[in-house]
């Protein structure tokens, strides 16, 4: 379990703490929150297909798809995180 925090703990580092101002506790909890959240239903993950652990790994795109193909791009915690999205 140590070396499985541990890795989590590099990961916060890298993608979050490195790249943010950090002013008091309640900042430091609220940028927990969301990169949990964002970490848990959203972040790829190679050992899962390219699927979040909270949800379905995605389906695959059919060829006439990939050409019409519109992504939306959303910030989290003023643009640290940017989540993307197949447009509606």
């Amino acid at each position: 379990m140590n070396a499985i925090m541990e890795r989590w703990v590099k990961t916060l580092r890298a993608e979050l703490l490195d790249r943010t101002l950090i002013w008091n506790e309640r900042h430091l909890r609220h940028a927990l929150r969301e990169y949990e959240r964002h970490y848990n239903l959203h972040r790829t993950h190679r050992s899962l297909a390219a699927a979040a652990p909270l949800q379905a790994r995605p389906q695959p795109l059919e060829p006439d798809r990939i050409e019409r193909l519109a992504i939306r791009r959303y910030d989290r915690l003023g643009g640290a995180i940017h989540e993307y999205r197949h447009a509606a």
